[in-house]
């Protein structure tokens, strides 16, 4: 599919503007310099109850100027306006569908088995893409087998104000499963700024259906076991939004899962030797006891302040985010 232009998609509240609203992407040629086909990608977004944000991230993926693109929206029969707004824009989506569902990580595997990209991503349906993310990865880098294309990611809230940017370091296995150090630098990797090879995926097993909250590390990991290598650009490639409703705002369970999945990850490879595997086992043993004794201390102390519960809930985040940064624990986001 080629990407629509703004004026053929439909026309923009008056309150909206900017991007995805009254801008667009540069559209690239029809074919490359050599006279082939732009190599097709393949975006898929699970979409429940997110119709506050949805509009925004269709239009941020469509808007994208990319010659060869194919889009999929798997709905888990949102009971909002989510399914009428993916029916707007149904002329230029691949698939879709508003129905119940096995959860997230079932209905991305199903979009990329329904896809024939050589390169796949997933957005969620409260995250964008940005302006020229496609047109500038592109454009700028031949593609390789085997490859992971991580861009830079700009964490924005509820309203679409910037809050911070964000470039990821991990390069190896090892880099990913040493969370304490990972988390400490801000190194990681966040989950919408990844383009990856969509058959590898595949190969490797797609996402885990039984990870509800780590899936996307999960995913990494089985890449880098699989000899994928991860390449960065300075692309300004998505948008993270924070907001209330978020299920990463239950950190502690997002940690336990974190942690869960980087031991599976450290057990499986055979690039590690059995005492290195000792070492970061017990490394993240250790991290895991610190972040469970930090955090059930600091709850202690919030109940007893007698603090309203949604104010204990964004002081707990905003302590979660503090742990991050000192490497006490950790808050990941998918």
């Amino acid at each position: 599919m080629r990407c629509p232009r703004l004026y053929e998609l439909p026309p923009s509240p008056w309150q909206k503007t900017g991007w995805p609203w009254t801008e667009e992407s540069t559209p690239l040629q029809n074919l490359m310099p050599d006279g082939q086909e732009w190599p097709r990608i393949s975006i898929v977004t699970p979409s429940f109850n997110q119709g506050s944000f949805i509009e925004d991230t269709i239009r941020s993926v469509l808007l994208q100027g990319y010659p060869n693109l194919e889009y999929f929206i798997f709905d888990g029969a949102s009971i909002d306006n989510s399914a009428e707004i993916i029916k707007k824009y149904e002329p230029w989506l691949s698939y879709w569908v508003s129905e119940p569902d096995g959860g997230q990580s079932d209905v991305i595997n199903r979009g990329l088995k329904k896809g024939s990209g050589i390169l796949a991503a997933w957005i969620n349906s409260d995250d964008m893409l940005c302006r020229n993310a496609l047109v500038e990865q592109m454009s700028r880098h031949v593609i390789r087998p085997k490859t992971v294309y991580i861009g830079i990611c700009t964490y924005i809230d509820a309203t679409g104000n910037i809050l911070s940017r964000h470039r990821g370091k991990v390069h190896s296995l090892e880099d990913l499963v040493r969370v304490r150090t990972v988390w400490r630098s801000g190194s990681h990797i966040v989950q919408p700024e990844v383009l990856f090879p969509r058959e590898l995926a595949l190969t490797v097993g797609g996402l885990d259906r039984n990870n509800y909250s780590t899936m996307d590390y999960d995913l990494w990991g089985k890449l880098l076991l699989a000899g994928a290598t991860f390449q960065y650009s300075d692309i300004p490639f998505a948008m993270f939004r924070e907001h209330q409703n978020q299920k990463t705002h239950d950190v502690l369970r997002q940690t336990r899962s974190l942690l869960d999945t980087a031991k599976r990850l450290v057990l499986h490879a055979d690039c590690f030797s059995e005492d290195r595997k000792n070492e970061l086992l017990a490394d993240l043993k250790h991290y895991g006891i610190a972040y469970e004794k930090n955090h059930w201390k600091g709850s202690g102390r919030l109940a007893r302040l007698g603090l309203p519960r949604g104010l204990v809930s964004q002081v707990r985040r905003i302590r979660a985010l503090v742990q991050q940064t000192i490497g006490v624990g950790s808050s990941y986001d998918v």
